[in-house]
């Protein structure tokens, strides 16, 4: 999630001269999901209104469509909506095609789409306001765009961390 408060990274500035960023106080945000393909270095995200099983659901049907006819293996944390009851039906008939992989509690480390989340926040979302999260919409549309058009940057700066 990308909440539309903005946040204060770290940085420097003169002492006494603290970079004020402004903010408009409507707690909303983006809700982003995402993949990060570790062969190709393509990622893929999405947003939706809401983040719960169905959207999820929807989510995982829009990967298996991206890659046909592939084998897919998806890494993630333990959030409750990537175990839903919804979900398993989904799940088991294209067993053959998708495997979902777990991670321990508290490993963000081992996942690497958390990098990109953070590489993502770093490049477009701190020290920076936006008048909208339209304008923040457009600004991560743009950097996906961008780092997807250098692939080999991608695979080395997320995918050779581990």
């Amino acid at each position: 999630m990308i909440r539309d408060y903005q946040a204060i990274a770290r940085t420097w500035f003169p002492k006494g001269q603290q970079r004020i960023i402004p903010t408009y106080g409507k707690h909303q945000g983006i809700k982003l999901l995402g993949t990060l393909d570790y062969e190709s270095g393509e990622i893929f995200v999405i947003e939706s209104d809401r983040y719960d099983a169905e959207v999820f659901l929807s989510f995982l049907q829009q990967i298996l469509l991206k890659y046909p006819g592939e084998r897919i293996v998806i890494i993630l944390d333990n959030a409750r909506i990537h175990h839903a009851n919804l979900l398993q039906p989904f799940l088991k008939s294209n067993k053959d095609r998708l495997t979902l992989v777990f991670l321990p509690p508290y490993s963000p480390n081992l996942n690497l789409i958390e990098e990109f989340w953070g590489w993502l926040k770093h490049s477009c979302i701190y020290n920076v306001f936006y008048h909208s999260t339209n304008e923040i919409r457009q600004r991560i549309q743009r950097f996906v765009a961008q780092i997807n058009q250098m692939p080999l940057k991608v695979i080395d700066r997320l995918c050779c961390s581990l």
